[in-house]
């Protein structure tokens, strides 16, 4: 915040927005707040403002984040405390109402709704586990409404994390809820900047080519949003990485669903996206369209901790699926008595032995022992680090333990339910420095959507893959660039390519069978669903119910879905050979 805010007089910008939050600190500061143990706020958006604070006064910059988490109040205190100490004019609002537990669960004692699971379609009645706390997405309309009243700095909890760019637009431009193609272009824009650098290089395919821009100093992203709604996306002067098409494409294809994005305030058609590059480090959002939001709004149930360890042995050279195998039966053997304690227990080796490695490290697999209980007595040391570790004098050869046994005690993890409330359940409601509250209603015309994305097994373009010309086995990833995310227990992963010949191929390519066949052992049978974004020479696959239960429960060292593409990408396949003769990404 500091970078930018100190910056204005060569790189002015009007607001400045945050995202703090994720599924994974939704949970753990759910139950700080359940259980009153600490503050339930994000600590380091304090580190980011204190320093910005006298920038962001002198130029008049506006503020709007999440981090209040689940303790949006008190984040607002501190904030005010803060502008007191230093003795600066900014006035601090904040935004109630994503805190719903009440709310459903009177809901749910009167039947008026099943609260499916959107992910596994489990109904909450059916759920095993007990709701501590619940949280649902608000819009960016309260954040406007605190700007229009003289907020300066607008402290938010679980609002989308697009949210704060649509509040500030519709503030700056005195917007219309009727405007929706004007608030889906904000929408999209402010998912292509959440994620800070995840727009200018971060955690994108083509990575190397940026080595050149500096790596050590990836910039931020910076939405330049008209009065007609119309969108560049830029980054701050003199910082590294870019700001290009493909940049853009990777973050358009992060965590999305298929074509239809939902908010509280407007749903973004994606259909017809694509993206011109203006100039360097600029480029132009193009094809959004707006439709009406939903009635309801996304909630994610937290519930009331679990119990996780796990323990690390190593495992080098020849043989390292016998030996694995080794290690669990004596594991599982010294774990006999009390094991049915377990909810879940799992045994992974992660990595393999390279033909004719020219290291140790390159030789050498993780075997990863993990197990989950109700209780933490369920993995007191007697019943779980202590049978992984006996064994040692009867393994395998070579057998040999990770000493860092911190995360062999037990420690909490959450179950996480995604679900939908109505809107009108909500009471949203915008506090002002003044003591006013002001409350946001509902948005007066919905639209329920169906159940399901748009999608297409296979594409509507049929080719022969022979058009193609001859082909060699490469992994995808060679002409494919790729980007996979996590919602709930969801997966999203969408590829593209550079050029509209390389594009009919992938639309040939990727059908959900050959997706099935690409996911090989990692495909569990659950529902895929597919669709094209031509404008972005894209092809992308909702995943349903392909992760281990969300972030906060997880088994899965990918627990975030990221690196579901990375394996996609390695996986090989007949890759037209004049497609090759261009470079490799």
């Amino acid at each position: 915040m500091t970078l930018l805010a100190s910056n204005y007089e060569n790189d002015p910008i009007d607001v400045l927005v945050g995202d703090w939050m994720s599924e994974g600190n939704m949970t753990g500061r759910a139950n700080a707040k359940a259980n009153g143990q600490a503050d339930a706020y994000e600590p380091t958006f304090l580190e980011a403002l204190a320093p910005a604070l006298p920038h962001i006064a002198k130029h008049r910059i506006k503020v709007a984040v999440n981090a209040g988490a689940s303790d949006t109040e008190k984040l607002r205190d501190v904030v005010a405390k803060m502008v007191k100490a230093k003795g600066l004019d900014l006035s601090v609002a904040w935004i109630s109402g994503d805190e719903v537990l009440p709310q459903l669960l009177e809901a749910q004692k009167r039947g008026g709704s099943p609260f499916e699971n959107i992910c596994t379609g489990e109904k909450l009645e059916d759920w095993q586990f007990e709701p501590i706390y619940a949280q649902a997405y608000l819009g960016g309309l309260g954040i406007a409404k605190a700007f229009e009243k003289g907020g300066d700095i607008v402290i938010c909890g679980r609002v989308s994390d697009a949210s704060p760019v649509i509040g500030a637009a519709y503030w700056w431009h005195n917007w219309q809820r009727s405007d929706l193609d004007k608030l889906a272009n904000a929408f999209v824009a402010g998912h292509l900047s959440e994620c800070s650098s995840y727009s200018t290089g971060g955690n994108y395919t083509g990575f190397k080519e940026l080595e050149c821009l500096d790596w050590t100093a990836i910039g931020y992203p910076i939405v330049e949003i008209s009065h007609s709604g119309q969108v560049i996306v830029t980054k701050n002067k003199g910082s590294g990485g870019e700001v290009s098409v493909n940049t853009l494409t990777s973050q358009f294809l992060y965590e999305i669903q298929g074509p239809w994005y939902f908010n509280s305030d407007v749903t973004a058609l994606l259909s017809d996206v694509s993206f011109e590059q203006v100039s360097t480090n600029r480029v132009a959002l193009h094809g959004i369209k707006g439709g009406l939001p939903p009635p309801t709004t996304k909630v994610g149930i937290t519930a009331k901790p679990l119990y996780q360890a796990e323990m690390h042995w190593f495992i080098a050279g020849l043989n390292i699926p016998a030996k694995a195998r080794m290690m669990e039966q004596l594991i599982r053997t010294q774990m006999k008595s009390h094991m049915h304690n377990f909810t879940r227990l799992e045994f992974q080796t992660i990595g393999s032995c390279p033909e004719n490695p020219t290291s140790q490290n390159a030789a050498t697999v993780d075997f990863r022992v993990i197990a989950q209980g109700r209780r933490a007595e369920d993995l007191a040391p007697a019943k779980f680090v202590r049978p992984c570790i006996d064994p040692i004098m009867c393994a395998y050869p070579g057998a040999t333990p990770h000493l860092d046994l911190r995360q062999a005690f037990p420690k909490e993890v959450f179950e996480y339910y995604v679900t939908l409330l109505s809107q009108s359940a909500i009471e949203n409601r915008v506090h002002l420095a003044s003591g006013e509250s002001i409350d946001i209603p509902p948005p007066r015309e919905t639209k329920t959507w169906p159940k399901h994305q748009p999608t297409q097994s296979v594409t509507a373009h049929a080719q022969n893959m022979s058009d193609f010309g001859p082909t060699v086995r490469s992994p995808l990833g060679t002409i494919v660039h790729a980007r996979s995310g996590d919602k709930g227990s969801d997966c999203n992963v969408g590829f593209w390519v550079r050029y509209a010949d390389e594009y009919a191929w992938l639309q040939n390519l990727l059908s959900v069978g050959f997706m099935k066949d690409l996911l090989a052992d990692e495909y569990r049978g659950g529902r895929i669903e597919r669709c094209e974004f031509e404008g972005l020479r894209a092809v992308h696959f909702l995943l349903k119910d392909h992760l281990d239960r969300g972030v906060g429960i997880t088994t899965s060292v990918d627990f975030l879905g990221k690196n579901c593409a990375e394996y996609l990408r390695c996986r090989m396949v007949r890759v037209p050979m004049r497609f090759l003769a261009r470079g490799r990404i």
